[in-house]
Parts: C-alpha cells; structure tokens; sequence
C-alpha cells in the first residue's frame, strides 16, 4: 500500500467517520475506497469492520455523557449488552457461513430501513404507546446488531430507524445512540476478525484514524442540523445505498 493510499484512506475516513455519524452510512465511503486501495472484498469488509469501531468512538467520546445520564446509563448499557451478543453472532456467520447467504436479503433489509424512517412520523403515530414497550426495542438491536457484525452497510440506517420508530427519542438522540449500540457490534466483530480473519493492518490504521477525526466532529454537527431535513436525506441515501448493494455492490 503506497503512502498515496494511506492518505486517500485517512480522508476516506474523515469523510465516512463524519457522514457516518450523520447519517449512518459511513461504509459507502469506507468499504469502496477500501476497495479502491486494492483489497478484496472479503479483506475490504472485515478491515472496514475494524476501522469503524473508531467512529462509535469519536462520537461517544465527544457526546455519550448524554445517553450515561438517561436513569443512570441502564438503558444504554442493556442496549450495549444486546448489541455485543448480536455483533459476536454476525461475526461468527460472517466467517462460518458462505458469503452468498445474506447477499440477496440485504438490499431489501437497507431499503426496509430506508422507507421505515422516511415514514416514521406516521409508523410512529400509528404504533402509539405499543412502540415504548422495551421488549421489541431490544430485540430490533440484537437483529440489526447482528447485520452489523456480518457486514454493516446500512446498519447505521436500520438503528436511526429502529430508535425513532419504536422510541421517543428525538432524531440527534437516536443518531448518537445508534453510534453507540453500532459501535459495540463492529468492535465485538472487530475481535472476532482480528484472531480469525485476515485484517488489512496498514488499511484498518490509516482508515480508522480518519475514522475518530470524522466520528468526534460528527455530533456537534447533527445537533446543529434541522432534523427533518436531516431524517429524509438519511432516507433518501438509505434507498439509494439498498440500489448500490443490490445492483453495483
């Protein structure tokens, strides 16, 4: 890898770890340019994983005293426990199942999400108070989790989603929470592919440094943004993302 990669790769990481942040999509920019630098997809997806642990890190590091304080951090830490046992579960298909298992749902899973928030004022009106039963919340995160752990495009959507259709939370709130809960599963992930998969170690620095620059300016960001707007553009990327996967991907 020449110092030209390393660098695209370090501003790759900026970029992502900042839009990732925002919008949840932080590996349309980190997984092609991965593949740009001249990894194969199975070394660009695992050392994507890798590098992305420092987004949840940046962001939580500048922010997360908001999401410690809610009754304590219970909810949080509830949350992370599921999110942990989720990514350790897509990690082990990752690495046991065949590659070709989640290549035809996955489109469909971003695009569900996609539409799910584009929706959300009326999906949430419609669930009602049904939507702050815990149970569903904390089965949605161990689902997507496990997406997360697997692969992880468009996890950051199906969170965003997942949090403002079955929660309360406002959408800077649930962008920070998804950071959070999406962090946990890439970093248990992360572990996995560390020992048993074949890590791009030049790739995974370089990216990942980006990566906690772009996640640390990502959240003052997003507070600033009008969330309306915000929540249809994260949409509207989503669907285009599912297209992506499933046509260009």
């Amino acid at each position: 890898m020449s110092l030209l990669d390393i660098l695209v790769l370090v501003l790759a990481g900026i970029a992502a770890g900042a839009v990732g942040y925002a919008t949840g999509l932080a590996s349309i920019i980190s997984y092609p340019a991965l593949l740009m630098a001249g990894l194969s997809p199975m070394t660009a997806n695992v050392t994507n994983t890798v590098a992305l642990v420092a987004v949840g890190v940046g962001s939580f590091a500048k922010s997360g005293r908001v999401l410690l304080a809610e009754d304590g951090g219970k909810p949080l830490a509830r949350a992370s426990l599921i999110a942990l046992v989720g990514g350790a579960v897509g990690a082990g298909a990752l690495m046991l199942a065949p590659s070709s298992v989640f290549e035809v749902v996955v489109p469909y899973l971003v695009a569900v999400a996609a539409i799910a928030l584009l929706l959300q004022p009326r999906l949430r009106a419609r669930v009602g108070d049904r939507a702050e039963h815990p149970a569903w919340w904390l089965v949605g995160v161990f689902v997507v989790s496990i997406y997360g752990g697997y692969f992880g495009a468009g996890a950051g959507v199906m969170f965003v989603a997942l949090a403002m259709v079955l929660t309360g939370l406002p959408l800077w709130r649930a962008t920070l929470l998804k950071s959070a809960l999406l962090g946990i599963a890439n970093a248990v992930a992360a572990v996995g592919f560390i020992i048993f998969s074949d890590v791009h170690w030049g790739g995974a620095l370089a990216m990942g440094a980006g990566c906690l620059i772009g996640g640390w300016v990502g959240p003052p960001i997003v507070e600033r943004l009008p969330a309306a707007p915000l929540r249809i553009a994260i949409g509207v990327a989503g669907l285009g993302l599912a297209l992506w996967l499933g046509f260009g991907g």
